[in-house]
């Protein structure tokens, strides 16, 4: 039986899409079966990365039992729960931890902007009504709130199976106050690969990650020399990749993965509207990334 590991590489993992726009239960049993293959850390299924935002309530189930079911306790599944609604996040959290989810990664509610107090109640409310693991995940540019450092640690100090923090502030003071005042066992990881090898330096223990969906090995051995405290081969593997991660960026998450995904074969680049396929100008920069850290052949 699979036992949650949150020091490491954990894949936010994309949702794939047939050419009609649907959930493609078969490439996402691939995507698995190739994270398990390249020893990832564990997944994230129905995060930002997984365009959750643009998925139904059933298709959000849908693909949190299809996940589990395919990962076999292989890997941890962590599920994607979090919503702008305490009810509605709650609700799907107990459905994750009904249906055998290892824990569950709740993004702070996007678009109300509640005060700090009312993201203590949030979270409080969803810990202490499930009996897994809860990590927060503060992403202020996708949520347009920040949850400060003291909100944080009251959640883990009075709300036991809170666990950890996917920090994508950006803010390493923030993360430095966070690990240094945090209660033993809780985590902090990076929720911006390209600030991961820092973000371990100062006490971080690892990553939820984009370019893990197409370069898990690569990455993975970055982020394991890190943790090892053998920070110059981390360093080499960390600038090898370095362009890459910023470019995974070029356009909005998770429109570049998804493109780069196509080129490797690992599934299609459908991505729902409001967003579109990748446009031209930017595939050739991409293309020209892929040559230059050696995953694509020149076309010279």
């Amino acid at each position: 039986m699979n036992s949650l590991n949150l020091h490491g590489t954990i894949t936010a993992l994309v949702t794939p899409f047939n050419k009609r726009g649907e959930i493609d239960f078969k490439v996402l049993k691939k995507l698995i079966d190739n994270q398990i293959e390249n020893k990832i850390d564990g997944i994230v299924i129905g995060g930002s990365t997984g365009e959750s935002a643009t998925l139904t309530t059933k298709e959000k189930q849908a693909l949190i039992i299809k996940a589990i079911e395919f990962a076999d306790r292989k890997v941890s599944i962590i599920a994607g729960t979090g919503s702008n609604e305490t009810e509605t996040t709650l609700g799907m959290s107990l459905f994750a931890k009904e249906h055998g989810a290892d824990a569950v990664l709740v993004v702070a509610p996007y678009y109300n902007k509640p005060p700090q107090l009312g993201l203590y109640e949030h979270f409080r409310v969803i810990a202490n009504n499930i009996e897994i693991p809860v990590i927060l995940y503060n992403v202020p540019g996708r949520t347009g709130i920040n949850i400060k450092p003291e909100t944080q640690l009251k959640l883990a100090e009075e709300c036991p199976n809170i666990i950890a923090t996917k920090e994508a502030s950006g803010d390493l003071t923030q993360m430095m106050e966070i690990i240094r005042n945090a209660p033993e066992g809780f985590v902090l990881l990076s929720g911006d690969d390209t600030l991961t090898l820092p973000v371990i330096s100062i006490g971080g223990k690892g990553v939820i990650s984009v370019i893990s969906n197409y370069a898990p090995e690569q990455f993975g051995k970055m982020v394991k020399l890190a943790l090892k405290g053998q920070y110059d081969k981390a360093r080499e593997v960390h600038y090898s990749l370095f362009e890459l991660m910023e470019l995974d960026f070029i356009e909005s998450n998770p429109i570049p993965v998804k493109y780069i995904m196509s080129l490797f074969k690992l599934c299609s680049d459908v991505v729902r509207m409001p967003l579109l396929p990748l446009q031209n100008n930017n595939r050739q920069i991409l293309r020209k990334a892929l040559e230059n850290a050696g995953f694509l052949k020149s076309t010279k």
